[in-house]
Parts: structure tokens; sequence; C-alpha cells
């Protein structure tokens, strides 16, 4: 099962977050301030963003990165999946449970 790393700025993580909640495409989603530092278009941009770690399964995962995709605002949203290894199991029912 993934958990699934995303940025996104200020502005608009609060609604990702609701909606991909809303639609039952992740169990949880830890929200959390950062402050990223990224080339784009051949300048330095320095911005206070949101870094969302979206719990998911595998069957969601695909529909998740769409949602996503459509809801945030920039051209390359950073979505980046990583798969666990080892998860506690009783987590790892829940996060199963009220994915649909």
């Amino acid at each position: 099962m993934p958990t699934v790393y995303i940025t996104a700025p200020l502005s608009a993580a609060d609604e990702i977050v609701e909606t991909v909640l809303e639609e039952r495409l992740v169990a949880c989603v830890n929200h959390l301030p950062i402050r990223s530092t990224y080339r784009w278009e051949g300048e330095i941009h320095r911005e206070e963003e949101a870094l969302l770690l979206a719990k998911t399964t595998d069957d969601a995962y695909d529909d998740l990165v769409s949602r996503v995709q459509e809801l945030h605002p920039h051209d390359v949203p950073c979505i980046e999946r990583f798969d666990e290894d080892d998860v506690l199991e009783s987590f790892a029912t829940w996060r199963e449970d009220v994915i649909e």
C-alpha cells in the first residue's frame, strides 16, 4: 500500500485534502507546512507550501493521482509514490476499510 508525497500551495492544500478524503481516495492525510526551493523556467523560486502525506491503497492510487492533478494549481505538481515494505497490520486493515 502506498503513501503518496504531495506538495501544494497553502491556498490549495485544504481543498485537495478535503476532496480526496470526501471521495474516499485516501484514509488519512498528514498536512505539514514546509518551505520549498525549486527551479522553474530558469529561475529559483522559494514558496511556503504544504506537504501532504496521503495514505491510500493500490486500487485507489491512480484515481488519487488523477484527482490531485485536477485540483492542483501547478502545471507540474509534485506527486510521488512511496511503497511500504512493512506496515502495522491493524493500520493497513483500517486503511483498506475506509477507502472504497
